[in-house]
């Protein structure tokens, strides 16, 4: 076969698609070209936790046998990598804790079984913060390949910075051009903002639209998964055969066909009405985030759109009710890691209440320790009623706000972050200071809406920067539709960080 005339991995996920179904290029070809640019390049950035040559060119071989025989998929010998808190069958699964380390799951998770079955083929797991919990890619616990302890993931825009989290490894290695495409999770923001931070697009969809089965939980009624990539269209592609109903596996699963984003992706803007809240545009905004976010709002309107003035006045609320609801949930989720079926086990202890002391001592980090015991407080008696009961109640107030706001417009548009990604270490000694950080992420978290970032322009030092996008429940397609349009008429989603 012969190689396109561009390198392979310049090429988006859906242009890759077309040259792998032309049969210009084979799925095994594809694969070995993007194991060699991990081996090359991730040594910078600490993205990989996990690869397994064989395996993946043995899922690469088995697809062009399907494209030779005319049966192959949607997408059929694509290369992407999973974040490490989906379960997989060929690789280990850590959630990037010590607690798990080398652990191997008996089955895959329902997203990465979905995208096997048309095609796909797994270069390996990505780096995360520890059981997805943190805003910046340093909470990891597991060693990177080919480095010798455990470090924080590196933003290849600049790798004095974090690149985001908890999804950070996922969009670094996209930004990186080290994969077309990966998945992440989304719990208060940690597919947006790191999207937003290494200038790739990233999506959230409406809770309970995509399965939960096989993620390895954080808070239950928050954590959802979704494909990140460079564009819309290669971000609609994924999200169209991720998504739908797992009712036997996981009951929080809408009872929904899957839908093909891709078809609306050209649909006409032309009178859409974009909600500007402004609680988004406050004083904790840096200027180079507010005048990348108001250039792309501009770009709206000349794409016919129309800017509306709304409100979410309790967006404030939303820092104080996640950091109770979601410690709350993780508190919950994590008394199953204890040393007696899997896991990590401390080699000594006297008891069985020493055993689940040291255990999880040794096998948590302090930012999964610091949540567990705040979830625990708040759920303590004497103490539900007055902190865990109250937020639930303002989390019902939140979604009311978006409902309120959605009657005059379609979607809501605004900054995901206040500032560009800032440097490694600058905010590790102050965990408020990173929980700030996620205000503008977290109100579409709570209400369980479906959310995106997209590339918008580039702030302080040459960093990303990513306009969100919220719609209402369902409305998956016309936050990529809205996304695509504005892609086919700027170029900041097909730009690179040099040397890659």
């Amino acid at each position: 076969m012969t190689r396109p005339d561009s390198d392979l991995h310049d090429l988006s996920l859906v242009q890759l698609a077309d040259q792998l179904r032309q049969r210009t290029v084979s799925a095994q070809e594809t694969a070995q070209h993007f194991l060699a640019r991990a081996k090359a390049h991730d040594q910078s950035l600490g993205v990989y936790l996990a690869r397994d040559e064989a395996v993946t060119l043995a899922q690469a071989r088995a697809a062009d046998e399907r494209l030779a025989q005319g049966t192959a998929g949607a997408l059929e010998g694509l290369p992407l990598a999973h974040k490490d808190i989906f379960v997989t069958r060929d690789f280990p699964s850590t959630a990037g804790s010590r607690m798990l380390a080398e652990y191997r799951s008996p089955f895959d998770a329902t997203v990465v079984a979905r995208l096997a079955a048309q095609g796909a083929v797994t270069l390996g797991k990505l780096n995360c913060d520890e059981f997805a919990m943190g805003s910046s890619n340093e909470n990891t616990a597991v060693t990177a390949v080919g480095h010798a302890q455990p470090e924080p993931v590196r933003n290849p825009w600049n790798t004095d910075h974090i690149p985001g989290g908890s999804s950070g490894a996922s969009a670094a290695a996209v930004a990186a051009r080290l994969m077309p495409a990966s998945t992440g999770t989304d719990t208060g923001g940690s597919i947006r903002q790191p999207a937003s931070f290494c200038g790739i697009t990233g999506i959230k969809p409406t809770y309970g639209r995509a399965s939960r089965y096989g993620m390895i939980a954080f808070a239950s009624s928050l954590d959802q998964a979704g494909p990140m990539a460079r564009s819309a269209e290669d971000c609609a592609l994924l999200l169209s055969h991720l998504c739908g109903p797992d009712p036997d596996r996981d009951s929080t699963s809408l009872d929904l066909p899957p839908a093909d984003y891709t078809r609306s992706l050209n649909d006409s803007i032309d009178g859409l009405r974009i909600g500007v809240p402004e609680e988004f545009f406050g004083d904790g905004v840096a200027d180079d985030v507010r005048q990348a976010v108001d250039s792309a709002l501009a770009q709206y309107e000349k794409l016919g759109a129309v800017r509306v003035p709304v409100s979410l006045p309790r967006t404030e609320l939303a820092i104080p009710v996640y950091y109770i609801i979601a410690p709350a949930e993780a508190s919950s989720n994590l008394s199953r890691f204890d040393g007696v079926k899997f896991g990590h086990r401390a080699a000594q202890f006297q008891d069985l209440a020493d055993m689940y002391r040291k255990t999880r001592s040794e096998g948590f980090g302090d930012e999964v320790r610091r949540r567990i015991m705040i979830g625990t407080y708040v759920l303590s008696h004497g103490y539900y009623d007055a902190y865990y009961l109250q937020a639930q109640k303002i989390r019902r107030m939140l979604s009311d706000d978006f409902q309120q706001a959605f009657k005059t417009c379609d979607v809501i548009a605004g900054p995901v972050a206040p500032t560009v990604a800032w440097r490694i270490g600058e905010k590790s000694a102050d965990p408020l200071a990173n929980y700030l950080a996620d205000i503008f992420t977290l109100p579409a978290s709570l209400a369980g809406l479906p959310a995106m970032s997209l590339p918008a322009g580039f702030g302080a030092g040459g960093m990303p920067i990513g306009l969100q996008l919220m719609g209402n429940y369902l409305q998956e397609g016309r936050l990529l539709n809205l996304a695509h349009r504005f892609q086919q008429v700027t170029d900041f989603h097909t730009r690179k960080p040099q040397g890659y």
